[in-house]
């Protein structure tokens, strides 16, 4: 018990060793007390990578009836783990199954153990199923000696003391050594032919999965439900809310429809969450999995070459550590104040001849790395490539962000703006209406220059994270910008991975953003007071999704765009609740007092001076203007350079 509860604070002599199922276990065992020493036994998070915040809150053991009478359940599982176990202690499981099933009405019985499932067949209510539960392939089933693998060949046998089985999520998509899916087995089909139930157990969302889908939850349940092969029964899983929207709103999904209206799905460097960003590959993914807009975020190589590349520096998106560049490392302080080796200091012949791309991983530091077996798939992409790719796609448009303008610009004598500008022109998107052309940048420098000079949609996003906008501010936005984007943290700020409350800023009255001003937001929002575009680079995409929202911008197209088309979208007030946003501040409510984190400091407003921005200087180089390795060696830092004399005048 002491892997669940608090027991060893009340009862910290209790340990004992025990052989449960032929192997010793020491612990704290439920045999050795009666429910009244329990009663001052609180449950507890049993799963470490789970937050332990709520520990501290009182919630008691449970028996069966309580369950029934607080809860009212639609349905009551009991799951009996160690007959044999509590038999040695006299305490007789199935007198105690039968006793339960006379007070409450039990559904499901489930147990490991042939003995214990032979023992209530027959007394039991005609409407209650037994379920045999297999456990790992080569653990010893105590009452028959053989392997659950080996017992999994004889269905017949299972058939005459159940009506069901419970396996392993791994019994029916087996996985490899490296994570991926194999080949899917025979055993959901031997089932129904031996006429029994098959459940699926192991689901959880935040437990590791097969890359096959993509970090999102709710990919894997429809593996098990809607794969037009085979579907299981149900599912056992510690978060009931996915597979309930598996099942009620995204089976039979129509995927071949093409709809370009609300919300828009917008990709993240392509699809990002799958392959490197920027690649061929990850774009090409991005159209198959129904992206409505891809994006280039656009650098520029030494040789003047304008290329897609999430990060001006290599280190990020690149394997130029691995490669004879590594040395050029510097840093330059007007754009990062860590070393790096940027896209200005390679030619477009050095990077696609001598680096491949690496995918993103933005939770290395939790394990969760992306796609490994393709960390450096698919070729990179000049924005000429992107242009002609976007071709006869059915897309409804494409986005292009433009940042650093103003240092390419005063530094290397190159005019970003106009390069975008050029490439659009070449590729004919100055005379067609559709795909519709998106500008992207974080200085307003960049889109005034833009609106002087095109007509395409103009997006303005805020870098920082603010609670709130000042009038002012949305003044001068509304003069060059037609939308405008922010850090899902300025909307749902988080504090320990907990959002606390929502700001004021989607909360402006839309008289002040105007009917033509869109607001753009990072993360995973959702709101319906104003259009919204949503930036969500996580795959929660039922926050994201919410109702109202002009779009989402996702690593994740693919599972965007199962939310856009899921059932329930147009259900009203039928919506089912498990489909609603998650509300901020209501996990924190739960949470004890002296268990909350400390309170957030508070978050500064947008004003009108952080917004406006001098003209983008000129791009032709002076006298004035320092070369490129004059810059760079300006900004190296000390111990490189110390290293560097040291080479030359070595000491002796």
């Amino acid at each position: 018990m002491d892997n669940c509860t608090n027991i060893p604070d009340f009862y910290g002599q209790g340990r004992k060793s025990y052989l449960v199922n032929g192997v010793w276990t020491a612990g704290w065992f439920s045999v050795d007390y009666n429910g009244t020493e329990l009663s001052q036994v609180s449950l507890k998070q049993s799963i470490f990578s789970r937050t332990p915040r709520f520990d501290p809150s009182f919630f008691p053991i449970l028996a069966v009836e309580d369950i029934a009478s607080k809860f009212k359940p639609v349905g009551i599982w009991v799951n009996v783990q160690h007959d044999g176990f509590y038999s040695q202690f006299n305490l007789n499981m199935t007198n105690y199954i039968l006793s339960v099933s006379k007070r409450v009405i039990v559904d499901y019985i489930s147990s490991p153990e042939v003995s214990f499932l032979t023992k209530v067949l027959g007394r039991v209510s005609n409407n209650t199923k037994l379920m045999f539960r297999f456990l790992g392939e080569n653990t010893i089933e105590p009452s028959t000696k053989r392997t659950y693998g080996s017992m999994l060949k004889n269905l017949t046998f299972v058939k005459t003391f159940a009506s069901g089985i419970l396996v392993p999520k791994n019994y029916i998509w087996p996985v490899s050594p490296d994570n991926y899916l194999e080949p899917y087995t025979s055993i959901v089909n031997n089932a129904h032919k031996a006429g029994l139930e098959i459940y699926a157990s192991d689901f959880a969302n935040d437990f590791m999965f097969s890359y096959n889908h993509s970090y999102d939850p709710l990919a894997e349940y429809l593996s098990f439900i809607d794969n037009n092969a085979f579907s299981v029964d149900g599912v056992l899983t510690d978060f009931p809310v996915t597979p309930s929207e598996a099942i009620v709103c995204f089976t039979n999904l129509n995927k071949s429809t093409t709809n370009h209206g609300k919300p828009l799905i917008i990709s993240h460097n392509g699809a990002s969450g799958d392959y490197p960003g920027c690649t061929d590959l990850a774009y090409q993914k991005a159209v198959d999995d129904g992206a409505d807009v891809i994006d280039c975020p656009v650098q520029v190589t030494k040789d003047g070459i304008p290329i897609c590349m999430s990060s001006i520096n290599l280190m990020d998106d690149t394997t130029v550590a691995k490669s004879q560049f590594a040395s050029q490392t510097a840093v330059i302080k007007d754009i990062q104040s860590v070393l790096g080796v940027f896209t200005f200091n390679l030619t477009w012949d050095d990077i696609v001849k001598n680096l491949r791309p690496k995918i993103s991983t933005p939770f290395s530091s939790f394990n969760l790395d992306r796609n490994p077996r393709y960390r450096n798939a698919g070729n990179f992409m000049r924005l000429s490539d992107f242009l002609d790719f976007t071709k006869d796609k059915g897309l409804s448009g494409i986005m292009i962000s433009v940042e650093h303008a103003a240092f390419v610009a005063e530094e290397l004598g190159f005019d970003m703006v106009d390069a975008v500008i050029k490439a659009l022109e070449a590729a004919g998107y100055n005379k067609q209406t559709a795909p519709k052309v998106m500008i992207e940048s974080s200085n307003s420098s960049v889109l005034v220059k833009f609106k002087q000079q095109t007509k395409y949609d103009l997006v303005y996003m805020i870098n920082e994270e603010v609670k709130d906008a000042t009038p002012s501010s949305l003044a001068v936005i509304k003069k060059f910008a037609d939308a405008v984007s922010v850090e899902g943290s300025c909307i749902f700020p988080e504090n320990h991975h907990l959002t606390t409350y929502q700001t004021n800023l989607v909360r402006i009255p839309t008289e002040c953003w105007s009917p033509s001003l869109c607001l753009y937001s990072y993360e995973r929002v959702c709101f319906s007071a104003i259009r919204l575009l949503l930036r969500c680079h996580r795959t929660d995409q039922r926050v994201c999704s919410g109702a109202g929202v002009d779009g989402v911008i996702t690593e994740f197209p693919a599972t965007a765009r199962r939310y856009k088309l899921n059932t329930c979208m147009k259900m009203g007030n039928s919506t089912p609740s498990f489909m609603a946003p998650a509300r901020p501040g209501d996990l924190m409510q739960i949470i004890s007092k002296p268990a909350q984190p400390p309170a957030m400091a508070p978050m500064p407003l947008l004003t009108g001076s952080d917004v406006a921005e001098p003209p983008l200087p000129p791009a032709a180089r002076t006298a004035h203007t320092p070369s490129l390795a004059s810059t760079m060696q300006a900004h190296l830092p000390n111990f490189v350079t110390l290293a560097m004399l040291l080479a030359c005048h070595p000491l002796v």
